[in-house]
């Protein structure tokens, strides 16, 4: 194997650049989260404007809106990164047990780091694993949650699989996810930020390959209505989209059939 394959793409400044066309690209996502680790944090805080601290708590407010009313035991926050969305879960749920799964090593240390005092943590479980392939059961959670993660697999669909899989009959998936803007002005103003000033304030940091693939990332996203018909032939029986900020960001929600054969669609 050439050595450019053994590790895969890098940017100018030797930070990871991940190639969605190259074999290597799930193990070039994992070496760029554990680049970005350190101050994954911060730097969303600012390159989303401070918008990433009100996606979450809008994406639980729109989950309340569509799940039949019942307890949530058991929740799987996929991709849960530094274990932001895991813990208002976890708060959200008062009575949930939340297992906090990510494949980066360093992310889960920070999560543990960064939440060690929360209330939550006798309710949370960090552990490491990749969403294509779930160690967990079926039907063993009544919620899937995940936020800014499904750009990052190799096969979207084997992921969404794997999510209804370890869902039980009723059971919700949510997923929070960058998408393209629905006003075409905004849009253009959006990809003007998105596209340029993300990548620069990236390279003044020392990770310019990460923040160059993240606007890469969102164009490899299926659009809304093609990722709603990937939810249905995974088995979900209901979905709808509930875009945020003008759409910057779409909260998606769908609701696990009693099996694996396609629904009818709700938005």
């Amino acid at each position: 194997m050439a050595a450019a394959e053994a590790t895969g793409r890098r940017a100018e400044d030797g930070s990871p650049y991940p190639d969605r066309e190259q074999p290597s690209f799930q193990r070039d996502i994992q070496r760029m989260f554990t680049h970005i680790a350190e101050g994954y944090d911060g730097f969303d805080h600012i390159a989303s404007v401070g918008n990433d601290f009100i996606w979450r708590p809008r994406a639980l407010w729109d989950l309340d809106r569509f799940r039949a009313p019942g307890p949530v035991r058991r929740v799987l926050d996929l991709g849960c990164g530094t274990g932001d969305l895991a813990v208002l879960v976890a708060r959200h749920f008062p009575r949930s047990e939340v297992v906090g799964l990510d494949f980066t090593r360093a992310m889960l240390e920070k999560a543990t780091v960064r939440h060690g005092a929360a209330r939550e943590l006798p309710r949370l479980d960090f552990g490491q694993g990749t969403g294509l392939r779930l160690p967990f059961a079926d039907a063993a959670f009544d919620l899937v949650t995940n936020a800014f993660v499904m750009r990052n697999f190799a096969d979207l669909e084997l992921a969404l699989r794997e999510a209804r899989r370890v869902l039980r009959p009723g059971g919700v998936f949510l997923t929070l996810e960058i998408t393209e803007p629905t006003s075409p002005t905004f849009r253009r103003i959006f990809h003007a930020y998105f596209d340029r000033f993300v990548p620069w304030l990236g390279a003044a940091v020392g990770s310019a390959g990460p923040y160059r693939y993240l606007p890469e990332s969102l164009r490899s996203l299926p659009p809304r209505t093609q990722l709603v018909e990937a939810m249905y032939r995974a088995g979900f029986s209901r979905v709808e989209t509930r875009p945020q900020s003008l759409g910057i960001v779409t909260t998606f929600l769908a609701e696990a059939g009693p099996s694996n054969g396609a629904g009818s669609q709700s938005r």
